[in-house]
């Protein structure tokens, strides 16, 4: 039985209440407001998790999963951005407790937690990492920078040099294209540096790590098709990830 998602910002508390009988799982977006480049916005992150979200979810409904969508969370630990002016970071901790919070909030429903994330800093991967660990198995957390999930991604992806690059970039470009500065966008050169190379050298800032305009990789070479294609392999991600987690939806 195929399932349309749900939104549940959009619903009334009864027809939340009424939901027992036919949702298995909440997917809840999480992105940043941080520094992408000179030509993307700030909520960068947060727009590509929502299409993460809605994609993974459509997949999921297709599967007999009851899906609801929550709002995205897009504050989160960004350390990395902090130099750069409209970064809003906030601390690792802070992050761990909302997204435990909420993971035991829709637990109330009998809802499990999945989590649609494409936002890619350490402190706030490690902070997700710990939401996970201590909610007693109710919280999905597809890690795409570690395999099996990275290596279905995009060769600028797997290189490191992926930030408001053309992985990012294409995917503004097919979600929201009036966002993207595309003037500035092309004139932009490849910045070929690695944001994972310099993390294991112990970089804590784009400026550290060769990005001084906050973008890496190269957003010149960003389209709408490569965008549409990362979106269908991000909802796969989210997809399979809850599969693996439980064989069977719980509701149908």
């Amino acid at each position: 039985m195929t399932m349309r998602p749900l939104r549940l910002a959009d619903m009334t508390w009864e027809e939340v209440r009424d939901l027992e009988e036919t949702a298995s799982l909440a997917i809840l977006p999480i992105g940043a407001i941080e520094a992408h480049g000179p030509h993307l916005p700030l909520a960068t992150d947060g727009l590509i998790a929502e299409a993460m979200a809605q994609a993974g979810a459509e997949r999921l409904a297709r599967r007999g999963y009851g899906c609801l969508l929550l709002p995205c969370l897009h504050y989160t630990a960004a350390p990395f951005a902090a130099e750069f002016p409209g970064t809003l970071s906030v601390g690792p901790g802070t992050v761990t407790a909302m997204v435990a919070d909420l993971a035991r909030g829709v637990a109330r429903f009998g809802l499990d937690l999945a989590l649609a994330n494409v936002h890619l800093d350490p402190a706030h991967l490690a902070a997700l990492d710990a939401a996970a660990a201590t909610t007693e198995g109710r919280v999905i957390f597809p890690n795409i920078t570690k395999r099996p999930w990275a290596p279905r991604l995009t060769e600028e992806f797997q290189s490191g040099a992926c930030h408001a690059g053309q992985y990012e970039s294409s995917v503004i470009l097919a979600q929201c294209p009036e966002l993207v500065r595309n003037e500035i966008r092309r004139s932009l050169a490849p910045n070929p540096a690695s944001l994972s190379q310099a993390i294991r050298e112990g970089k804590h800032t784009f400026d550290e790590a060769g990005g001084p305009r906050a973008y890496f990789g190269n957003p010149a070479q960003a389209s709408t098709e490569e965008g549409r294609r990362v979106i269908d392999i991000l909802g796969g991600i989210l997809e399979d990830a809850v599969v693996a987690t439980h064989a069977e939806p719980d509701r149908t």
